[in-house]
């Protein structure tokens, strides 16, 4: 008599290579802008859904993804801020941007009526 069987390790070896594979691909794909955070000693900030300023080392401004001028930037970000009411609004800038340029941005903002602002940083090590 003939058993038929299906044989899984096969499946099971693909499965446990797709794994892998995603694994290593899914940081990859992960959008943002290039910015290293400054470090500082804070509590974690609750994980919301909000608009993301981003200053990069060169000055550049992004909103969530989109790179835009400082001028094109102090236009739209009152309309962009209305749109995304809800969430909150969250300034990341590279640890190498100046002071003055930080200061620009969170005038526009303040000037748009968003009274809340988080400054994003990443976790101090503690020795």
């Amino acid at each position: 008599m003939l058993d038929a069987e299906i044989n899984v390790v096969n499946l099971i070896d693909v499965m446990l290579l797709l794994l892998v594979v995603f694994m290593i691909t899914a940081p990859l794909m992960q959008g943002g802008v290039d910015v290293v955070l400054p470090k500082a000693q804070a509590r974690p900030l609750e994980q919301k859904s909000g608009l993301v300023v981003s200053v990069n080392r060169d000055g550049e401004i992004f909103v969530d993804d989109a790179r835009l001028s400082y001028d094109e930037f102090r236009a739209s970000f009152r309309a962009l801020a209305e749109k995304r009411s809800t969430g909150g609004v969250y300034l990341r800038a590279d640890q190498g941007v100046p002071y003055g340029t930080v200061v620009r941005v969170l005038a526009v903002m303040r000037a748009a009526g968003v009274g809340d602002v988080g400054l994003v940083a990443e976790p101090e090590e503690v020795r």
